[in-house]
């Protein structure tokens, strides 16, 4: 039989424990224990879910790793053109992690109405185009269609751009594009509007539309094959399986390119963005360490309360023979109880309350500071355990501090203290 544990429980389960001085003090710190478990749970779910959700944004619009021409000027008005057939295309073969690669154009143009007109981009896509992205964000209306055939007049718009500038389903657009020659008028496209999204990330809803690549690439002039079909684009948007690995698939992606090619990531075109969501994980790193400080100042004091509690206790178990690290024992086991209780609370409401953000949505953030309309959750086993884990070996650890006192305590003493 374990001697230590036994006490310990017997401690616990007495009423006169539960009725004691130090039941007020031990109630206080199974809170602290509990709050700072929903604390760090709520940090590092909402924490990582941001990220995840803005990295996730990011990537809708331009893909995780982008491939243009290398003497590319970064004037989506003159944009040079890659030939569509690449050892890549469609399928990036020689580099693994890779999900799927899709060709696209851009050009910047003006939305011109009777009362206000807008800077746009137009996005052009392809029957290849990967919708899963905007199947989510669509909020009326259905995706524009642009697979082989008749080039198609169809437009996906933005709700920003929509309300700015008056216009629904079905409504006509007429837009304005910029020539490399700007001494040149201007090329002008008439769309329908037959669906409208909403990013939550206005930074691109301000300015983004998307349509049939064709009509890009026959306002630029480009190539085409001896069937007459485009065999020029813009640019490839390469999407990965694992974000993580972002800087090494860029590594590989450039080597396995032609040299006239040019790599980059969201992170290089998007510094700033990406500086700032990095700042999240120090903000939870500050949490936890804050978090598991206050906990374990709690648990301490408790400690001592109840060592002081048990004074006499400690003396007759002494002259009874039992050795110091053999009573000790008896308090860290009677601690640990306490911090599992307070973690067993803290991660029922603190899940609780991740769940009902997931599905209910209950807490909503201002898109124009953080690029999303409420706040994201990230829910992963691993770290709930690794939090749990964490919390309770350092608080067993750094309760070895407080019952060092139990070594100076002398018996006889302890046997008449009142």
């Amino acid at each position: 039989m374990n001697f230590e544990l036994f006490i310990a429980k017997r401690i616990i389960a007495t009423k006169q424990y539960k009725s004691s001085v130090s039941s007020p003090i031990i109630k206080i710190a199974v809170l602290a224990i509990a709050l700072g478990m929903i604390m760090m749970l709520v940090a590092v779910a909402a924490g990582v879910g941001l990220q995840e959700k803005i990295q996730e944004k990011v990537a809708a619009f331009n893909g995780h790793i982008i491939i243009t021409k290398y003497d590319n000027n970064n004037s989506i008005a003159s944009a040079k053109p890659i030939a569509l057939h690449q050892d890549f295309y469609p399928e990036f073969k020689s580099v693994s992690g890779i999900k799927y690669v899709q060709a696209v154009a851009n050009k910047a143009g003006v939305i011109r109405t009777e009362n206000d007109f807008e800077g746009i981009n137009l996005k052009g896509v392809g029957a290849d185009y990967n919708w899963r992205y905007f199947k989510e964000y669509l909020i009326s209306g259905k995706l524009p269609n642009v697979n082989e055939g008749k080039e198609n007049p169809e437009l996906l718009i933005s709700e920003y751009l929509a309300n700015r500038l008056g216009f629904k389903l079905g409504s006509t657009v007429t837009t304005h594009f910029f020539k490399e020659d700007v001494t040149k008028l201007p090329n002008t496209r008439k769309f329908k509007v037959v669906g409208i999204y909403n990013s939550g990330f206005q930074d691109f809803d301000k300015t983004i539309m998307i349509a049939d690549i064709r009509h890009i690439q026959r306002m630029n002039k480009w190539g085409k094959d001896a069937g007459g079909k485009y065999n020029e684009v813009g640019g490839f948007e390469v999407f990965l399986d694992n974000f993580s690995e972002l800087e090494l698939k860029e590594k590989e992606v450039y080597q396995d390119t032609d040299s006239f090619l040019n790599v980059s990531t969201i992170k290089d075109k998007y510094y700033g963005i990406f500086e700032w969501i990095k700042m999240f994980d120090f903000n939870i790193y500050v949490i936890i360490g804050v978090m598991i400080l206050i906990s374990v100042i709690n648990m301490s004091v408790m400690l001592l309360v109840l060592i002081l509690e048990k004074t006499k206790l400690i003396g007759i178990l002494k002259a009874l023979g039992g050795n110091n690290w053999s009573i000790r024992k008896i308090f860290l086991y009677n601690a640990s109880y306490i911090v599992l209780i307070g973690l067993f609370w803290g991660n029922l409401i603190g899940l609780g309350l991740l769940f009902l953000q997931k599905y209910c949505k209950l807490f909503p953030l201002d898109p124009n500071n953080y690029y999303v309309t409420e706040v994201p959750v990230y829910i992963n086993m691993w770290y709930i355990v690794a939090l749990n884990v964490g919390t309770f070996v350092l608080c067993f650890v750094l309760l070895l501090i407080p019952t060092q006192i139990i070594t100076k305590i002398s018996p006889v003493k302890a046997i008449r203290f009142e």
